[in-house]
């Protein structure tokens, strides 16, 4: 039985957890947005890594490909960090059993056109309420092989585990009483006067959670709009 590992969207940020499970793995293969070439190093480590360039992955990276073909235990993987890029001749994808993609942060397994599009989901910064998500691929010698995805539990639910939900609801009651586009463009402006994740909280009666996973967005997503932030936060635009 052989291992990968798939990720994708780490933003900086390599999780000790992600760390331990990837130590079992033969290769890694990571979705782009990387962040910081330091993260390369520690997966080099673990074991050979194959990446794409993210649309955040700006000077440090610009000898990394944007697109990237390659066999690993008898299958052929495409990549592509969005999946609007995906090509659509059907030769440029020959050979090809696997796409993996990233950008979303949202976790997707589907079969299309006898191929697998997989989408391991971000094991960066946690937004919100969306999962820290990644995959392992385990692969029999004759080529069969099985996607297992793999979710890191929150903090706050193994710290306490008679409240799992407390800072969840807690958080999401306070967007349910925003009018979240006007409270997105308020930070977005003060973050742009350089004003602190404390400031712009208490300057617009928001946390400071909610106040730094907006500044977040807005600072990894250059040009990024308002309703843009919002759907990244997985809510209606109409919120």
């Amino acid at each position: 039985m052989h291992r990968i590992g798939i990720i994708s969207d780490t933003h900086g940020l390599l999780r000790p957890e992600v760390e331990e499970v990837l130590q079992g793995c033969e290769a890694i293969l990571h979705g782009g947005d990387i962040n910081r070439p330091e993260i390369l190093d520690k997966l080099n480590r673990i074991a050979p890594t194959y990446v794409v360039r993210g649309n955040n992955d700006k000077e440090w990276a610009k000898e990394l490909p944007e697109t990237l073909s390659v066999s690993l235990c008898g299958i052929g993987f495409f990549m592509v960090h969005n999946k609007k890029y995906i090509p659509k001749n059907e030769e440029d994808l020959k050979d090809i059993d696997i796409i993996v993609y990233g950008h979303s942060h949202k976790y997707e397994e589907k079969q299309e056109g006898g191929r697998l599009l997989l989408n391991p989901g971000s094991c960066g910064p946690r937004r919100f309420t969306q999962p820290i998500t990644f995959a392992v691929l385990a692969v029999n010698d004759d080529g069969a092989y099985k996607v297992e995805k793999v979710e890191v539990a929150h903090p706050n639910g193994a710290a306490k585990a008679d409240r799992p939900e407390e800072k969840k609801v807690t958080l999401e009651q306070e967007i349910a009483t925003l009018d979240m586009k006007r409270v997105v463009k308020a930070v977005m402006r003060d973050t742009n006067r350089r004003r602190s994740v404390g400031e712009i909280a208490v300057k617009n009666g928001i946390s400071e959670e909610l106040t730094e996973q907006i500044c977040r967005l807005y600072l990894t997503h250059p040009g990024v709009s308002a309703d843009g932030i919002i759907d990244k936060m997985g809510l209606p635009k109409n919120r």
